[in-house]
């Protein structure tokens, strides 16, 4: 039997949004919000397009980019990920992002998952992909992008995650999706 919960779920209805930032593809807000008591709180919330990440294997190895990642002041190894441009269908987005930053093309790509990174304050949902089928294509890094492109084990990518070389969650949900597979065949 089910354990009741003491409280009803309320959905918080918006009452106000200041906008506060809007940059080249994030934006922040200020909600106001009525709560179920009647109160109102605020609600920082940054809006972002989306994001589109693959778990890419080569020859049995994992292809990971490695690069430097201001906004935690240090050097980040990841699977090829990227921001979902206007419109743009999630599974176009991972391919063009896997070539752009790896050079690989992936012949077939399948839908493992979406998830949401930071709900309490984001709307991101990144949806992640896997193939084992890939081939060279041609890597685009954008003029600002420095990135070191390598194929990993998962006895490297679970010592990566031991050291924190490996500390960000799409990664993280990546390389137990990727046991899992290794496990039974199935994502």
């Amino acid at each position: 039997m089910a354990k009741e919960t003491k409280h009803k779920l309320w959905r918080e209805e918006t009452i106000a949004t200041e906008s506060i930032y809007q940059g080249t593809f994030l934006s922040m807000q200020v909600d106001t919000v009525s709560l179920a008591d009647g109160r109102t709180v605020s609600r920082e919330i940054v809006k972002h397009p989306g994001a589109a990440a693959v778990i890419a294997l080569l020859d049995g190895k994992l292809i990971v980019v490695d690069q430097f990642r201001k906004a935690i002041d240090k050097f980040q190894i990841e699977i090829p990920a990227g921001k979902l441009d206007a419109n743009e269908d999630p599974i176009v987005a991972a391919g063009r992002e896997l070539e752009e930053e790896t050079g690989y093309r992936a012949k077939n790509l399948t839908l493992i998952n979406s998830f949401y990174t930071s709900p309490g304050f984001s709307n991101q949902k990144t949806y992640l992909y896997f193939t084992d089928d890939v081939e060279r294509g041609v890597q685009s890094l954008d003029d600002d992008e420095e990135i070191v492109v390598e194929a990993i084990t998962i006895e490297q990518a679970d010592a990566y995650i031991a050291e924190g070389r490996i500390s960000d969650a799409k990664t993280i949900v990546a390389v137990y999706a990727w046991k899992q597979y290794l496990l039974s065949g199935k994502l």
